[in-house]
């Protein structure tokens, strides 16, 4: 009996219309173009500006998107889950509150949090629940509002996160299509160096953590930076040897998109192309769970069914991994399913 993959079908976004450019964040902020640009290389992001819509929003949409692309009905799907840092609020779960929006009323949904890896960390157990024949539709979201946990007084990290959605569709395929095999890992001793200071268990909300503004992102740039760039390279490039890709048949490389120099010096390592790296880093900065599908979405017309394609990440906890995976289906011609 042929082996089941679980296989990606179709793949929805959604992202806010207001653009926070780089000049406006300078009026905001010591910063400049040139300094972003050079350093971290994002132009503008997408933030969700209306007053009392959070990730859910913008997971909902996105799910919509892909139901609607994928001709596929709400009540077909089996199991949603939404990686996510930045919950409508800490209980329940996002998930619940998306799947209710989109309609989706019978499947069960949860979070799943793993700082910018929670995308690839939620495809990786989801496909489990195709991969054993439990479920045959599977919704995976990345959601976030970041704007709701950058503080835009801190020149450091303002520049780089936005808001923004992805969803994909995963369903069970026997033509050896889909995911292949996944690499993933996480060190918490990282943690020092990411991670939002209070809002917790350990140090709930008061008025003192309130002003001491212990309730946004702090990240301690340079250690960050020099594990990412070795933890996603390291990887990225055993899973090439793994599977014994090379540059040649390696079609596209899907990295997070936290800053242009990782992206550089891990198609670097793996020794590629900048034609095979997928980059969108520049209009829409760091999304965090949001980023691999975004990516998938907008490369969605130039992908074909059998391309090679690893996805890699890098995020708080410190968590870490990649994803090998073959694709499953031409736009507009053949899926894995026909």
């Amino acid at each position: 009996m042929s082996k089941i993959n679980a296989v990606i079908t179709g793949v929805g976004a959604y992202v806010p219309e207001y653009k926070l450019t780089n000049h406006e964040l300078s009026q905001m902020v010591d910063t400049s173009d040139e300094w972003i640009m050079t350093r971290i290389g994002i132009k503008e992001r997408r933030i969700l500006k209306e007053e009392g819509k959070g990730s859910s929003e913008l997971g909902a949409k996105a799910v919509l998107n892909l139901l609607e692309k994928t001709n596929t009905k709400a009540e077909e799907i089996d199991l949603l889950i939404c990686a996510t840092v930045t919950p409508d609020m800490q209980f329940p779960a996002t998930a619940n509150i998306i799947s209710d929006k989109a309609g989706i009323k019978n499947a069960f949904s949860y979070d799943i949090n793993a700082g910018c890896s929670g995308f690839l960390y939620a495809l990786s157990t989801a496909s489990k629940f195709v991969e054993t024949g439990v479920y045959k539709k599977v919704v995976v979201v990345g959601a976030e509002k970041m704007s709701s946990i950058v503080d835009y007084s801190d020149r450091a990290t303002c520049p780089i996160f936005g808001d923004g959605a992805g969803a994909v569709l995963l369903e069970p395929s026997d033509d050896n299509l889909g995911i292949i095999d996944e690499m993933l890992q996480s060190d918490g001793a990282g943690r020092i160096h990411l991670h939002q200071k209070a809002g917790g268990s350990v140090k709930p909300a008061s008025h003192e953590t309130i002003d001491a503004r212990e309730h946004f992102i702090y990240q301690e740039g340079q250690p960050v930076f020099k594990f990412a760039v070795s933890k996603m390279a390291d990887v990225s490039v055993d899973m090439m040897k793994k599977h014994n890709l090379t540059p040649e048949t390696l079609t596209w490389f899907i990295p997070h998109q936290a800053n242009m120099r990782i992206i550089v010096a891990t198609a670097k390592r793996m020794g590629i192309k900048r034609e095979q790296v997928m980059v969108n880093i520049e209009k829409y900065g760091n999304t965090t769970a949001a980023t691999l599908p975004l990516l998938l979405w907008e490369w969605e017309d130039q992908l074909k069914k059998g391309d090679n394609l690893i996805l890699a990440t890098f995020g708080a906890g410190f968590t870490w991994g990649s994803i090998y995976m073959k694709w499953g289906y031409t736009k507009n011609g053949s899926t894995a399913n026909n």
